[in-house]
């Protein structure tokens, strides 16, 4: 994953301190673009461990159109329970709960994941249900899917999650925001727009997550695999990841692994967890950071 690290040393080397939501202040370089072959391998970083079962689990999330964390929760994926977590502390509701006493409550009582577990109307419901105010409805990933079917040659195959109509009921605006799909000979790419992008703990992530999205949707519009072009807006490493950053920088990267998809699945809600196999992985040992919320 030349590609990545390459990123990481362009926005070391050419960005600039920067102050941010979070209070945790950034180096950030605005305007990056990266491209992975996807016919070459699976983009997993492989300078460090990165957790698969939790890409998987929030991509099939997103699919659902789910925004609730109990699904997550109960499949031991974690990037999401800050968020809710945060908000609950300051209901007069809360009583002094840690985050993990959040999470057991989230996993073993519905009605409270069911009150305090949403995080508004982010990704999955922007996916499946793109709305605006007089009550009209699009499932946008059915209708680009359609599309690549039946029309592959339009300009027009993208999915937006960014609805600014409902941003400030989201627990987080969509930092992935926009993906267009593009045929051409045959294969299947797609381009990402993200405009936050956590160079160290999001965007390992967000490489494999479209990849995968791109796997699954050209599996069932019988499609050959192109390009994953990723295209980032503010580029930023947080300053308390500075030393994992520059730890990576020192890695060897190894050879990319490979991911099957085991299965016929005809329609996108068809894939489940265990169609999932990754082979031949073998990354450098897993990087802890903490999560600037």
């Amino acid at each position: 994953m030349k590609q990545y690290l390459d990123l990481c040393r362009t926005v070391l080397e050419k960005g600039t301190l920067k102050e941010d939501r979070t209070g945790t202040g950034t180096k950030s370089y605005f305007g990056c673009q990266m491209r992975f072959d996807l016919s070459e391998g699976f983009p997993l970083l492989t300078t460090k461990k990165v957790h698969l079962p939790a890409i998987i689990h929030e991509l099939l999330w997103f699919i659902k159109g789910d925004t609730n964390i109990k699904y997550l929760v109960d499949n031991n994926v974690r990037i999401w329970n800050e968020w809710p977590y945060v908000k609950y502390t300051k209901m007069p509701e809360y009583l002094g709960e840690t985050q993990e006493e959040f999470v057991e409550k989230i996993k073993n009582d519905a009605e409270f994941a069911e009150k305090y577990g949403n995080l508004g109307p982010v990704y999955g419901k922007q996916w499946r249900a793109f709305g605006g105010s007089e009550g009209k409805v699009v499932d946008q990933l059915a209708l680009v899917i359609d599309q690549i079917k039946n029309n592959p040659a339009s300009r027009r195959l993208i999915v937006n999650a960014w609805n600014p109509l409902y941003i400030d009921e989201m627990a987080l605006p969509p930092c992935h925001m926009m993906f267009q799909f593009y045929v051409n000979d045959g294969k299947l790419s797609c381009m990402l727009y993200q405009r936050s992008a956590d160079i160290f703990l999001g965007v390992p992530f967000n490489i494999a997550s479209y990849a995968l999205l791109t796997m699954m949707i050209a599996k069932i519009c019988n499609l050959e695999l192109g390009e994953f072009v990723h295209t980032l807006g503010d580029a930023h490493i947080y300053t308390n990841h500075f030393e994992q950053v520059n730890r990576q920088l020192s890695r060897e990267p190894r050879e990319l692994p490979q991911m099957i998809i085991h299965g016929d699945q005809k329609r996108i809600e068809d894939f489940k967890f265990e169609d999932f196999e990754l082979i031949n992985y073998n990354p450098h040992k897993g990087i802890k950071a903490k999560v600037a919320v």
